[in-house]
């Protein structure tokens, strides 16, 4: 039978800093075991959970005197400036993210969003602890590129992949595919903002990496057999016919996909999600806009359309000819079960200390 803690009366933060003085960060290996129980209980309708979102109007923002003048720098970005709450509950836990959002924020020299994980025994629904979970959010995410390259990425060459971004999330993506699936990839492309922005991101790498990272070039994309999106982009930022024809997409942004790249891959191709009904509540990334656009719900049309779902069809080798694209929203559980490894960590590395 596994342990129960009791609720405590006084709950501890623990920061960022608290969890890595006390080397309870969750390693690489240890995050994507976390993230492989979570997809298991998922599957299994062990775990529950559900999204909140509030996006407040950008035209606000800008009405502020001592920062409309910085509008035009955000001209290709969009400010993403919204609150959010993720919750659910396993057999074990429940969990609360609270994400705070705004582009505007590395201006200041702070993250673009910072999440707060509050963890919660089951039976009481009392809280067991608070904690930062800016990076542990951040790196949940990068876990979703290695699902997707098992499931629909080909396997009789080495691919070429192709990461927009130079973000927490992107860093992410690099760290969990170099540890997972090093083995299968040849050439990894970044396409930052710059070719700079992305050396200095390549330079600024400072876990294990067994890739060959390099800064994208123009043929990059064209010659790339998997495509990663992590950006805050306001507009599309590929072409359809950019784009190799089997080409595996996986959209981890907002609205940066075309929709004439959309309507390619409805027609020829294979269109996943990791959760219908959540990507389309949410309606903030292409596919979900590419339907609401015409007046329609993703969440109905697409099960007519064959659009899969990892939460019930799960991700097992799939693949298709044609183009795959797959839109990612960012499921809570997933929260939820890292903040559970990331505590128990915590809680066998300083056990001696509450004796």
């Amino acid at each position: 039978m596994q342990e129960t803690h009791a609720p405590n009366t006084h709950s501890q933060f623990l920061s960022a800093a608290a969890l890595r003085d006390a080397g309870a960060e969750l390693e690489t290996g240890e995050m994507l075991a976390a993230m492989d129980n979570a997809w298991a209980d998922i599957r299994s309708g062990k775990v529950f959970g559900s999204k909140a979102v509030l996006s407040l109007p950008e035209e606000d923002f800008w009405r502020d005197g001592a920062v409309a003048h910085r509008k035009e720098e955000f001209a290709d970005e969009r400010l993403g400036w919204k609150l959010s709450c993720l919750y659910s509950v396993n057999e074990r836990y429940g969990g609360v993210k609270i994400i705070g959002a705004n582009a505007f924020n590395r201006q200041l020299g702070l993250p673009r969003s910072t999440s707060t994980i509050v963890l919660l025994e089951k039976k009481t629904l009392r809280v067991l602890t608070v904690m930062d979970g800016t990076g542990i959010s951040a790196r949940r995410t990068g876990t979703y590129a290695t699902m997707v390259l098992d499931a629909f990425c080909r396997r009789d060459k080495p691919l070429s992949v192709l990461l927009f971004g130079t973000g927490p999330t992107a860093r992410a993506v690099v760290e969990c595919l170099s540890f997972r699936y090093a083995d299968r990839i040849g050439k990894f492309s970044i396409q930052g903002r710059s070719i700079d922005r992305a050396s200095q991101f390549i330079d600024a790498i400072d876990f294990p990496n067994s890739l060959s990272l390099q800064p994208a070039e123009k043929k990059s994309l064209a010659e790339s057999d998997f495509i990663i999106t992590a950006t805050n982009a306001r507009a599309p930022i590929f072409d359809r016919d950019e784009l190799a024809r089997d080409a595996v997409s996986l959209h981890l942004g907002g609205d940066e996909v075309p929709e004439s790249y959309l309507r390619r891959v409805l027609r020829t191709g294979l269109v996943v999600c990791d959760d219908l009904r959540t990507v389309s509540h949410r309606n903030s990334q292409s596919i979900a806009l590419h339907f609401s656009r015409r007046g329609l719900s993703l969440a109905e049309v697409g099960p007519l359309l064959g659009l899969q779902d990892l939460t019930t069809t799960g991700a097992t080798a799939a693949r298709h000819e044609g183009p795959i694209c797959v839109t990612c929203v960012g499921l809570p559980m997933l929260d939820l079960y890292a903040a559970q490894a990331t505590y128990e960590k915590y809680r066998r590395l300083t056990a001696s200390d509450r004796r």
